[in-house]
């Protein structure tokens, strides 16, 4: 317990030592074992006001979740012989079925998932976890596997939100991230790079930013793509979930870096052509994007590389009155024709009082200018961002960035919050630990919007939230399009009950479908939101989307028990505050 009280003014003692090896907390913390971040005080008093909770309430933290992982009722039910054959394939020390290494690889970052794990409660596990060393050991594994219907699921990151990995009828659990990471080549006449589906961001980043040392290029390069949970995601994470990095405004969604992929899937394996573009029907490339490892396992993608220009990146912050102010900026920069900052961020009222305070800005001389100029604390909104690119560019999306937020009667606050920002952009997840261990959840959801719309899905989505006593409710928009752009709502709020989230979740994204919004922008579907699918495709897209599962998955191994719903009917379902037990739905495959 490191933090202390310091001018006579509490602060809880937030747990800053590494998990416990084997616990359950190494298993959902956030990021490196090592990695903290908490609270500042602005923001813990906000907490403690809109909570209604004194100081007594912080002395001792609720769970932590230090105990070791370890479970009887869930044996390994995979057949010995076929544990050997796997085995003979990866060799020994490449398979476990080590009670930890089962849950380990079988959990992502889901809140429910996290929920539970701090209770000691344990759902669905793999029965083996194989940590293949090259593409043809994932090819020969898919090829046995689908010979004896064995389930197979894959895990790249550990990053995902919404039960990616949970094996909902056991089997097998292949990670790629432990030894299928390396960059394979570096195309310079092509600025392509590609790469192995499980290597970190991180890793790739690097390998990059000094590719004339690495690869005696003639230029350092960038991937262009960085989602919140850059440190522990892999490319092939980003591709399959259709992600889409807070860069991407300017760089694009993963899919859109994407030129050509290699895919090993049930029925066989095939790799597409790196041509830019192509008009020779609809294209496999394309269908295989965000498919989620329902159809089969990503091994190679080839993939759009940009000159690595850090000097070029200007960052700004503006603060407009209101929201509706913000808006109107905003969609005039994304469809003013001259181009696209790198990071283009714009928060609502609620997330820009919790801002201010997260970034310091909150009672400096800074805010003081705010409020003199009639930007009311309530009602003022936080634009920030960056522009990228040749120098000239950049420059030019700056100025033109400029001009239309004075027009809007916005404000420069300098680039100082835009550097705030992104200083902690990787970091402020860890802060929910914190939040956590003293039973406060905080989480996420995230839709596509036209800008036609945004107003009523921000309405509908905020209305519910806040009819919660006792909810923060914050949102930004932060990928940008001329049609439209992204919402990104963040709540926080007193709950620790697993069965109680799930409801309320729930009530989000029926909000969110109320008000027009897509299912997902960036984070995918998995089987969290499976059950919405049908009602929010259309029954012909759901059957051409089952239709492909069937040719390529025609066994059902493929991350099976309704991953993006295509292997189950929507009425076979018991509602929509569904966590059904899978194995009994399906029956073991």
């Amino acid at each position: 317990m490191a933090s202390k009280e310091s001018n006579r003014t509490f602060i809880p003692s937030w747990y800053e030592e590494p998990p416990k090896p084997g616990s359950y907390r190494s298993i959902f913390k956030w990021g490196d074992p090592e990695g903290f971040k908490h609270p500042n005080k602005r923001l813990f008093s906000l907490m403690k006001k809109e909570f209604n909770l004194g100081d007594d309430y912080f002395k001792e933290p609720k769970t932590l979740g230090q105990e070791e992982v370890r479970f009887t009722d869930t044996p390994v039910e995979l057949e010995e012989s076929h544990i050997r054959t796997i085995t003979g394939i990866v060799g020994e020390e490449n398979v476990s079925t080590r009670d930890y290494d089962r849950l380990k690889y079988s959990s992502g970052k889901t809140m429910e998932e996290i929920l539970e794990l701090r209770k000691g409660i344990i759902r669905e596990v793999t029965d083996l976890v194989v940590h293949p060393r090259n593409k043809q050991e994932v090819g020969k594994i898919v090829e046995y596997c689908n010979n004896f219907k064995i389930p197979v699921y894959v895990y790249g990151g550990g990053s995902t939100v919404n039960f990616g990995y949970r094996p909902a009828l056991g089997g097998i659990t292949l990670v790629l991230s432990t030894h299928m990471n390396k960059v394979v080549r570096i195309n310079e006449v092509n600025k392509t790079c590609t790469v192995e589906a499980g290597i970190w961001g991180p890793a790739y980043e690097e390998v990059l930013n000094n590719s004339r040392e690495r690869f005696s290029t003639k230029h350092n390069y960038t991937c262009g793509h960085f989602p919140q949970s850059f440190e522990y995601s892999t490319v092939g994470g980003w591709i399959v979930t259709w992600g889409s990095g807070q860069n991407s405004s300017y760089f694009g969604d993963a899919c859109d870096l994407v030129i050509a992929m290699e895919w090993i899937t049930p029925a066989g394996s095939f790799k597409t052509h790196e041509y830019p573009a192509t008009a020779t029907g609809p294209r496999l490339l394309d269908i295989m994007k965000g498919s989620e490892g329902a159809f089969g396992i990503l091994v190679e993608a080839t993939l759009k590389i940009f000159y690595y220009q850090p000097r070029n990146r200007f960052p700004f912050s503006y603060i407009f009155p209101t929201w509706e102010e913000g808006l109107k900026a905003v969609r005039e920069i994304s469809q003013g024709e001259f181009g696209f900052p790198g990071v283009f961020r714009l928060s609502d009222p609620e997330e820009t009082g919790v801002a201010l305070k997260l970034y310091g800005v909150e009672g400096t001389p800074l805010d003081t200018a705010m409020k003199i100029g009639g930007f009311k604390p309530g009602k003022r909104c936080l634009f920030l961002g960056t522009t990228e690119g040749e120098r000239g560019f950049a420059r030019n999306v700056k100025r033109k960035v400029a001009g239309i937020c004075f027009r809007n009667h916005g404000m420069t606050l300098t680039g100082y919050p835009a550097r705030k920002w992104e200083h902690g952009r990787f970091t402020d997840p860890y802060m929910r630990e914190d939040l956590d261990d003293y039973g406060i959840m905080l989480d996420t959801l995230e839709t596509a919007v036209t800008w036609e719309n945004l107003p009523r899905v921000h309405e509908e989505v905020r209305k519910y939230i806040k009819s919660r006593p006792k909810t923060v409710c914050m949102a930004h928009a932060s990928h940008f399009y001329p049609q439209g752009t992204n919402l990104y709502f963040i709540y926080f709020c007193q709950m620790d009950d697993p069965e109680e989230y799930i409801k309320f979740q729930s009530g989000v994204f029926d909000a969110i479908l109320r008000g027009g919004g897509s299912l997902s922008h960036h984070h995918g579907v998995g089987r969290m939101i499976a059950p919405w699918m049908e009602e929010h495709l259309g029954k012909e897209q759901m059957a051409a989307l089952k239709a492909l599962k069937k040719h390529f998955d025609p066994n059902n191994i493929m991350n099976p028990g309704g991953q993006l719903g295509l292997d189950f009917k929507p009425e076979e379902l018991p509602g929509r505050n569904w966590r059904i037990d899978w194995k009994k739905h399906f029956g073991r495959g």
